[in-house]
């Protein structure tokens, strides 16, 4: 199944980016990238509820199901994943650092999709686990998401495994900038530059031909010239070994782990549980469709984040 947004990206008389959508179905709709779920079921309902009750240091993880709610596409999911909806697959790391076009190409799908990815806004799940952090019930939380969502949520006991698209580092000196101010620097670069995009990518991008690719201009890093590369870690990178020692000491000091939205397919979220596992820690898994780990949980809920969790009382 292919979504074509017809979204078109051009300058206008005062010096503005404008998107213009002609599409089937609104790119703010919150049920456009969620696949279909049972409905709820009380005593499962009830069972998370005693979790979180007797859960005293809590642990969650995170992935891409908790955002689909908010309107961003996962790669897995059924029937409405990138992987079901087209044959694009992610841009590789490897492929990034090693070629000026790939990033070239990168860069430009990025820069039409950023005022979308960027304008995405928190839906009841991530509102939910920031308010058990602030409640004192959630130790912390861990996303393999790259969306900010949590911070915009205001979750401060948070590690994003993966990085954030609103920072960007360079390759060769390590300094990082916000993603919105190279977002002006593309502009001044590319004042007549114009895109149609088709369909939406998880991670900030969209789909564009090589024709409209060739003619956009990449600014390079201010402070030495160097290749610019979105903060967070690319398929085929891995995440920096600092970080998984701090999450792993996050596991071993939690009393019980809470996936949510993951199918955990991933190992660099997937190796957490295996830790959890040997702690003999209880493990509860909320996420549409089959994960990785579900015969190492006490409970699976096959149910949207955003009407489940916040039905549970922290306290």
């Amino acid at each position: 199944m292919r979504m074509s947004f017809g979204l078109t990206f051009k300058r206008t008389a005062k010096v503005h980016w404008r998107a213009n959508f002609s599409q089937q179905c609104s790119l703010r709709s919150t049920g456009l990238f969620v696949p279909p779920s049972p409905p709820l079921d009380p005593e499962k309902v009830k069972e998370l509820q005693r979790f979180i009750t007797l859960s005293k240091r809590l642990l969650v993880m995170t992935g891409a199901g908790i955002s689909t709610e908010s309107g961003i596409p996962d790669y897995r999911s059924e029937k409405v994943g990138l992987y079901a909806r087209t044959d694009r697959r992610p841009i590789q790391h490897g492929d990034f650092v090693r070629s000026a076009p790939v990033r070239q190409r990168y860069w430009a799908r990025n820069f039409v999709g950023w005022p979308q990815f960027s304008s995405h806004q928190p839906n009841p799940a991530h509102w939910a686990l920031s308010n058990w952090e602030r409640l004192g019930k959630l130790h912390w939380l861990v996303t393999q998401n790259v969306d900010a969502l949590h911070t915009k949520a205001g979750s401060q006991r948070l590690t994003e495994l993966h990085g954030c698209m609103h920072r960007v580092l360079c390759l060769d000196c390590g300094e990082q900038t916000p993603r919105g101010v190279l977002q002006e620097r593309f502009q001044v670069l590319n004042p007549t530059w114009s895109a149609e995009a088709h369909g939406l990518a998880p991670d900030g991008d969209v789909f564009l031909t090589e024709e409209e690719v060739q003619s956009f201009q990449v600014p390079s890093c201010s402070r030495c010239g160097g290749p610019l590369k979105p903060d967070v870690v690319f398929f085929g990178d891995t995440v920096k070994p600092d970080k998984v020692d701090f999450v792993h000491k996050r596991v071993k000091e939690a009393d019980s782990l809470l996936v949510v939205g993951s199918s955990l397919q991933v190992y660099s979220g997937y190796r957490f549980i295996l830790t959890a596992r040997e702690k003999k820690l209880p493990i509860v898994i909320l996420n549409i469709g089959p994960t990785r780990s579900d015969d190492l949980a006490s409970l699976k809920l096959d149910s949207r984040c955003g009407e489940l969790l916040p039905l549970i009382d922290p306290r």
